[in-house]
């Protein structure tokens, strides 16, 4: 019996899932399908779409190649599942995976700008950086055409320039023309013969033209000067001067040249256009657009303070150490002083300071002393930028200080050479188009073919169609407001996401199963209805789409929806209910009680106040901000609202937050530009909870990073039995010796490393994967080691440590935002993106706040269902009712409408946002005209 293709299988069939919490699951998921998988946080959604969907996916590929590539790839971990049919080549795109090199850019993720590339290298056209003018090329038959018309019977030089603009005596160069079989050079302007041994000043700057013939051009002698102009051009590589009697130059070449100056680029090729080629990049900031100085300003900050009193910032105040005897000898040789102010100083003596000094010195010896050393300066700013480079994180971290990023002075931020700048279509360059946002670049490729010569459209019609196709998809998703050259690394996770999206739906794959990690988040209501429409389309080009998700609309929009459940962690791992979107709806789970409106968060009767006292921030200009002046009433929950792009994280994590924590911290980040800010007296503290991860190896964990660990360790280190062994803190850690095993040197497990197969990890057979020593485990709190303890669940550690209050308060705080189910040591990587927030949400609150205290939180729902928003709200609406100020930047309506105050910017994304629309209670929101959250708020408020 023949097996099924599984391109015509209906189902993808999973028989056994035991990965994490999964509980041996049998699933059957319709296949060519858009399938939402949702529950609570920690239900195992991810378990099963990532850890066990994708990971057989990927393994199945690896395993399409040799034994011999796998050793070099090394082999991927078969997940706990027994079976899996009609699974499709799987491709996942999760939040995760956003770049931090500055050189990946929305352009270059997208593959837009490696067609525009393309087309300006084939269809651009040149002009020159010097006159402005076109620059033009000529054939051999071109420019003998022109000498006979331009200067028949006229006397002329025919020269091939060999040296341009370089210092060198070039003794060896005049030996090898001389042998060619050429007797005249040009050097500097002035004809010479060649003479044995001849030579030029070799630190001078030369121009070096060979004499290739004297002609006068008459068309009796066409043959022979056809021949010289082709040795010339052969000798010139591709370039020829025509010099007349009177001196006057004149310039041809094969190549793009300005006639008038005869200055010529090389042939462009898509990499001329490349601010990652060598052939393309801006040589000053190597095509980064930016440049970071050291100045006057960041190293001498205060110039009426003297040397001594730390007048220089990077030494600071006098010490008896070797730069400071360096710097007293220099001021000695110029008869200054240390104690004299900076600004009295002479200019030179500063600039002596800053740049260094050829000038010897003697230098008093701090280890000899009586003896001198005689040594040269090199200045403070040449000092740091020696270290700036190459040198350990935390030395790099320091100088960074002094430093002042800004744009590039060459290339003006557009990244490339100034050759590839002036190639242009339309009048427009390359760079000029990187830094449009996607819809006016949209509209300028919008019937570009009418606007371009003959020839540039039959270049052009297909990468013009290519371009056109991609900038599509990016609108239909939403993100019209970026630009080409925006980096991957400032962009949300929401957003990385969604450009990976538009880039699958470009590449029209077909039979393909895509995995998507809840790509909602970051996300306006207005915009979902693109982004379903988007995954729709995937679907309907023959794909399987499987997305984990909370979002109710795309739940609504979905064929069929699988719920996980009933509870989180070891709670869960079940299918509480799968099928159509209607016949999840009666089924009774926590999930239809919300979709149904039997459950959801209440509507407060009366909305705060606040304290009467508020935080105004004046005339915030930052990327597209339009003078905004932000007020917030304290003592109250702020909502900052807005459709993706219209300046809420620029407002708040890149202007509000760096000024608060300037202010509190001495933080030393820059916030964006503002006028002032009022009303810092009434607080005392910021804490900014945002969507990074909690750690990135297994031996971080909830306890480690909550700090609760240490306490834990403390306490254990003050038993008895503890104290008479004479234990610190450290014996209890399993990242240090000691106390930790030292076979598996604390990881609990082992590595096998199995050539051509995966690596296998099994239970250290020492310590049965407890992680310590026998010695260290005998020490026990109420019957339990420190293994047993990690091994807890926060539940369970929560009864375990009711009468400890400082380790209590920790780990209440956990349970309170609803993480009661994962255990003290769970690894850091098997974390969800939802708990691994939430972790560090409690982390923060679990602080002692102060009743003064900001709270910024980023997108605090990222990854919850309905259920644990619900949990969540009621721990922040507490420490609201205490005082505090709690700020969040979100889209999700459930919370909106929670809000004391909502403050909406937009009204669009982009050069179109940047204004705060509308600022008031929920209800006010809701009923103005032209705020497009207030149009969703209206309906959630009204249901």
């Amino acid at each position: 019996m023949s097996q099924t293709p599984a391109s015509q299988e209906e189902y993808i069939e999973i028989f056994g899932a035991r990965e994490h919490n999964l509980k041996n699951l049998d699933i059957k998921i319709p296949r060519n399908k858009l399938v939402v998988v949702t529950g609570l946080s920690g239900s195992g959604k991810s378990s099963l779409a990532f850890d066990t969907i994708y990971a057989e996916g990927q393994r199945r590929y690896m395993e399409s190649f040799s034994a011999y590539a796998r050793s070099f790839l090394g082999g991927m971990e078969r997940p706990d599942v027994d079976k899996i049919n009609g699974l499709s080549p799987v491709i996942a795109i999760e939040q995760k995976t956003t770049s931090k090199n500055p050189r990946s850019t929305v352009g270059t993720v997208t593959e837009i700008y490696d067609f525009m590339r393309l087309l300006y290298a084939r269809a651009g056209e040149a002009y020159s950086y010097l006159t402005g003018k076109k620059m033009i090329r000529q054939t051999e038959d071109q420019i003998i055409e022109q000498l006979f018309s331009k200067f028949l019977d006229k006397k002329l030089y025919i020269l091939a320039p060999v040296v341009k603009g370089r210092k060198g005596h070039y003794r060896e160069l005049f030996e090898q023309i001389r042998k060619m079989g050429f007797s005249k050079v040009r050097v500097d302007n002035v004809v010479m013969d060649i003479v044995p041994k001849m030579q030029l000043d070799r630190y001078k700057i030369h121009d070096i033209e060979i004499v290739i013939d004297r002609i006068v051009a008459e068309e009796s002698d066409r043959f022979r000067i056809t021949q010289s102009l082709k040795a010339g051009l052969q000798h010139g590589k591709g370039v020829i001067m025509i010099r007349e009697e009177s001196g006057e130059i004149h310039h041809f070449s094969k190549y793009l040249m300005d006639p008038e100056t005869g200055l010529s680029y090389d042939e462009p090729a898509p990499n001329s256009f490349s601010f990652n080629s060598p052939y393309g990049a801006c040589p000053t900031c190597n095509g980064l657009g930016i440049t970071e100085e050291i100045t006057q300003e960041s190293i001498i900050p205060d110039p009426s303070l003297s040397i001594t009193r730390g007048g220089i910032a990077p030494l600071g105040e006098y010490r008896d150490i070797w730069i400071f005897k360096k710097i007293e000898a220099i001021l000695k040789h110029y008869k200054c002083s240390m104690s004299t102010p900076i600004r009295d100083l002479p200019e030179e003596v500063v600039q002596v300071l800053l740049y260094g000094d050829k000038v010897e010195v003697a230098v008093d010896s701090v280890k000899y002393p009586g003896t001198k050393w005689t040594t040269t300066f090199e200045g403070i700013v040449n000092f740091l930028q020696k270290y700036q480079e190459g040198s350990s994180d935390k030395i790099q971290d320091w100088v960074s200080e002094f430093t002042i990023t800004q744009t590039c002075p060459d290339c003006h931020g557009y990244r490339l050479k100034k050759e590839a700048l002036h190639f242009k279509i339309d009048e427009k360059h390359i760079g000029e188009l990187a830094v449009m946002d996607i819809r006016s670049l949209s509209e300028w490729f919008d019937g570009l073919e009418d606007r371009m010569t003959e020839k540039q459209q039959l270049i052009g019609a297909e990468v013009l169609k290519e371009i056109r196709k991609r900038i599509g998809f990016l609108l239909d998703i939403g993100l019209d407001y970026l630009s080409l050259n925006r980096p991957l690394r400032t962009l949300s996770g929401g957003e990385a996401q969604r450009i990976r999206l538009a880039t699958q739906i470009g590449t029209q794959l077909v039979g393909v199963l895509y995995i998507l990690d809840e790509p909602s988040i970051g996300l306006h209501q207005r915009d979902n209805e693109k982004l379903i429409k988007a995954l729709q389309s995937l679907r309907d080009l023959g794909n399987s789409v499987l997305v984990v998700e909370h979002d109710k609309d795309m739940m609504l929009a979905s064929d069929f929806v699988l719920d996980m459940g009933p509870g989180a962690g070891r709670h869960g791992g079940h299918v509480v209910a799968a099928g159509k979107p209607s016949e999840i709806f009666n089924n009774g789970s926590v999930t239809a009680r919300y979709l149904s409106g039997k459950l959801g968060l209440p509507i407060p009767k009366e909305r705060r106040k606040g304290k009467g006292k508020s935080l105004i921030l004046s005339g915030a200009t930052g990327n597209n901000l339009k003078n905004v002046t932000l007020e917030l009433p304290l003592g109250t929950l702020i909502l900052i609202t807005g459709v993706s792009g219209s300046g809420k994280s620029t407002l708040i994590h890149e202007t509000l937050y760096p000024i608060l924590n300037r202010e509190f911290y001495n933080s030393k980040k820059e916030p964006m530009p503002f006028k002032s800010i009022e009303g810092l007296k009434e607080l005392d503290k910021v804490i900014e909870v945002d969507q990074s991860p909690i750690g990135r190896t297994p031996r971080s964990n909830p306890a480690t990073y909550t700090g609760v660990f240490s306490d834990i360790r403390t306490l254990f280190t003050e038993l008895p039995e503890a104290k008479i062994r004479g234990y610190k803190p450290g014996r209890f850690s399993f990242n240090v010796k000691g106390g930790r095993c030292e076979d598996c040197e604390g990881a609990g497990m082992k590595l096998i490393e199995m050539d051509f197969l995966p690596d296998v990890h099994i239970p250290c057979e020492t310590c049965k994967g407890k992680r310590y020593n026998r010695e260290t485990l005998e020490i026990r709190f109420k019957g339990k080691s420190i293994s047993d303890v990690l091994d807890m669940t926060v539940e369970q550690a929560v009864e375990f440590f009711e009468f400890q209050p400082k380790i209590l308060r920790k780990i209440k705080t956990l349970s309170e935002v609803g993480l009661g189910y994962i255990t003290l040591g769970q690894h850091a990587t098997t974390l969800s993106g939802g708990e691994a927030q939430r972790v560090k949400l409690a982390t923060e609150l679990s602080k002692k706040d102060t009743g003064k205290t900001f709270y910024i939180l980023d997108e605090p729902t990222t990854g919850l269902h309905f259920q644990d928003i619900d949990l969540l709200m009621g721990v922040l609406q507490k420490l609201v009712d205490k005082g505090n100020t709690v700020l969040i930047i979100e889209h999700n309506l459930d919370v909106i409408k929670v809000a004391d105050r909502v403050i909406d910017l937009g009204p669009e994304g982009g050069n179109k946002g940047g204004t705060i629309v509308v600022q008031g209670t929920p209800e006010e929101v809701a009923a103005h005209p032209r705020s497009h959250t207030g149009r969703f708020l209206k309906l959630e408020l009204n249901s």
